[in-house]
């Protein structure tokens, strides 16, 4: 499959490829593809000839810079005109929407643009062999599409928001945030933290806490447990198991156990943590990510054993406690590219299926890094995102979500991260985390969004992405929270 890449009219000689993958039919990620640029034609090789889809970080006009699909195509010897293919997607994904949402009102202002990017398009298409025109028009069609449909998806989200808010269906703590461990003895942090969210979650990490086989440091966790456990705040922690390398004790790395000893020593950690803290902590993060992060490369069957297993050991160290089953990247870019992987939804599925013991979904999700799974997407995608969990008869936590402040450097530059509408500042960040909230929480299957950190901290995985500076000092974001706090309890 080859696609030719225009801007202006003209085909370009320069084209970084930031986040660049190929998917099938089914949506899954595709391996072993290879994607190279050369001469204004991106080229893609892959191991079948079945329909794919291409998706990458691309420019819009008066927009921003954000992650994008085309349609799924068979492969052809002439290329692809990529302008068009990219409108052609959006398009097809509004007019799906609308019929998934059942949401068909007039959107105030922008009645002609939804008409306007059709009329374009098919204008792209009815001049697809004058490819210099046909991309021009494809771009002006996407630069309303984009704008309608992100309108289209706010839109949906607040009729929804505003039915959920009034008829009580938010928990006291649908807003949570994670807890920075070194700062909870801190007041004003404090503070702020109590102001703002009815739930905190305590990070937990394998390697810090059982740094000796048998021998278990709990004294950070403690810490934030009495620091908590005596205000009107619900606490939760986790992860409980990450099989990424920093969440995994040495003495376990070095032992070179095989898939038997490390589900018992998993086992038996998770046993100790949830029956110390079972008066106090109500919902853990039993396991995080295990579709991506998968150091020791178990097997389909051994990464579902590990899942029941550990379930199995909050159960029987506290069974009244929300066992949470975290997902990492909802989109699935690592698996072209990282062995010992799982497309996102296929576990899901698996674990649906398998009939383990648990409670909930959670799902991590980090924008504003030129990462797999991290580079900046519109709100539409999002919320379609989001509704994969709609018919799984599970609820849903966001169990963590953040955006920067400020645009950054290296792996943070919108150049290659994205950029949405503008570059990232404290206002940009604010109205993002607004609308955001409100798409997560207009789903009736969300329970909670618990943002990523409440200040800046140098151990986030997007840098400057806190509601507050270093210094403590409330950014534009807090203030929005705390005013859609204020509307969801005064509903």
């Amino acid at each position: 499959m080859r696609f030719q890449v225009f801007k202006n009219g003209k085909v370009v000689d320069k084209f970084t490829l930031c986040g660049a993958y190929l998917f099938g039919t089914d949506g899954i990620t595709i391996r072993r593809a290879q994607i190279t640029f050369k001469d204004g034609v991106i080229e893609c090789e892959k191991p079948n000839l079945e329909t794919a889809g291409l998706a990458l970080l691309w420019p819009i006009d008066g927009f921003g810079k954000v992650l994008l699909p085309t349609t799924c195509l068979p492969e052809r010897e002439q290329p692809y005109n990529l302008n068009v293919e990219i409108a052609r997607a959006k398009l097809m994904q509004i007019i799906n929407k609308r019929e998934d949402w059942s949401f068909f009102n007039q959107l105030e202002g922008l009645a002609d643009f939804s008409k306007e990017a059709q009329d374009l398009f098919i204008q792209a298409v009815q001049n697809i062999s004058d490819a210099p025109l046909a991309s021009k028009l494809a771009d002006k069609s996407l630069e309303k599409a984009i704008v309608f449909s992100e309108k289209l998806a706010g839109e949906q989200a607040d009729s929804l928001f505003d039915a959920r808010s009034k008829n009580h269906g938010f928990g006291k703590g649908c807003l949570g945030c994670q807890v920075d461990t070194k700062r909870i003895t801190t007041p004003e942090y404090l503070e702020k933290l109590l102001k703002l969210f009815g739930f905190v979650t305590i990070p937990v990490n394998w390697a810090q806490i059982e740094f000796h086989k048998g021998t278990y440091d709990f004294s950070t966790v403690d810490a934030c447990v009495e620091a908590f456990s005596k205000k009107k705040i619900a606490i939760g922690a986790g992860p409980l198991l990450c099989f990424s390398k920093e969440y995994l004790p040495k003495w376990l790395l070095k032992s070179e156990a095989g898939f038997e000893k490390i589900r018992e020593a998993a086992y038996q950690f998770v046993s100790n943590m949830v029956t110390r803290y079972s008066g106090n902590i109500h919902a853990w993060r039993v396991v995080s990510g295990l579709n991506v992060f998968n150091y020791f490369g178990f097997s389909f069957e051994q990464v579902l054993e590990m899942t029941r297993a550990v379930n199995m050991a909050v159960k029987q160290g506290s069974d009244r406690a929300l066992k949470i089953i975290e997902i990492s990247n909802l989109w699935g870019e690592y698996y072209a590219t990282a062995a010992n992987t799982i497309p996102p939804l296929v576990y899901v599925d698996m674990v649906v299926q398998s009939g383990i013991s648990f409670d909930a979904f959670g799902l991590a999700m980090h924008f504003g890094k030129d990462q797999a799974g991290m580079h900046i997407r519109d709100m539409m995608q999002i919320s379609a995102g989001l509704d994969y969990f709609a018919p799984i008869a599970k609820p849903l936590y966001i169990t963590e979500v953040e955006v920067p402040s400020q645009d950054g450097s290296g792996l943070y530059d919108g150049e290659v991260a994205g950029v949405w509408h503008e570059k990232w500042d404290q206002s940009r960040q604010g109205q993002w985390i607004e609308q955001f909230y409100k798409i997560a929480l207009s789903k009736p299957f969300v329970e909670r969004v618990t943002y990523s950190n409440l200040a800046d901290t140098d151990d986030s995985t997007i840098a400057n992405s806190g509601l507050l500076t270093v210094e403590q000092e409330p950014k534009e974001s807090f203030q929005t929270l705390n005013r859609l706090r204020i509307a969801i309890f005064r509903g």
